[in-house]
């Protein structure tokens, strides 16, 4: 075995232990805008840690391919001709529920960024958002996070902040587990929801495990999207 090793190719080698060390995270984009599109592509071929997988410039092109490959991240467009970015979602998420897909889109609006997270993205941002801080996101979805802009996770905080939760599932949390659930859902990770709270990450994990247990779901975007539809 030593001597196999010895004999294998310097850049086999090196390949191998990168991909050991720090794995590119593939990402799919889904617009219909070629310049959008091109450009989305052009830096995320240049982001450490990242590569483009493919770029697609419809929903239906989209669901068809994604159907075989599956990418850690999907950007994926609203606004699109045909299947609407929405309603593509929802279907890649029928079809693959672990999909990872961060809409990126103009629309600021409530109700398109609730909808998003009822069809099962993992988050929302801005297509004016800067290259640098869309590629931190790709990081954080594909980490399990739920990236939103401030002014995107405001909005679901008043969100839930406005309804009256004695009533539902949501109802059974304990303060402090709802106090995270908050947290989760305005797309903090659970080390940054640990040094707010004041308490350890093993602690913040055994909470969030307690919420999917009383809201019987199995991941954050769910948890978020059952008290968005009740």
């Amino acid at each position: 075995m030593k001597q196999r090793k010895e004999n294998m190719p310097v850049a086999a080698q090196l390949e191998r232990t990168t991909a050991a060390v720090s794995p590119l995270i593939s990402v799919a984009v889904v617009e219909d805008d070629e310049g959008i599109r091109e450009s989305l592509a052009a830096f995320l071929g240049r982001a450490k840690g990242v590569r483009c997988l493919a770029v697609y410039a419809n929903a239906e092109d989209a669901l068809r391919e994604l159907k075989i490959q599956t990418p850690d991240v999907v950007l994926m467009d609203i606004n699109l001709p045909g299947i609407s970015g929405v309603e593509a979602t929802r279907e890649l998420k029928r079809l693959k529920p672990d999909a990872r897909i961060l809409m990126l889109t103009v629309y600021e609006d409530n109700k398109a960024l609730f909808d998003s997270l009822k069809a099962g993205a993992c988050g929302y941002l801005l297509k004016r958002t800067a290259p640098d801080k869309i590629v931190e996101a790709i990081r954080e979805a594909r980490e399990g996070g739920m990236p939103l802009t401030p002014r995107m996770a405001s909005k679901v905080a008043a969100y839930f902040q406005g309804q009256d939760k004695s009533h539902s599932e949501v109802g059974t949390l304990s303060p402090r587990e709802l106090q995270t659930l908050e947290l989760l859902a305005e797309g903090f990770l659970y080390k940054e929801i640990a040094e707010k709270m004041g308490i350890s990450y093993l602690t913040v994990t055994q909470f969030t495990k307690h919420i999917y247990e009383k809201l019987h779901v199995h991941s954050r975007t769910e948890a978020v999207v059952k008290f968005l539809k009740r």
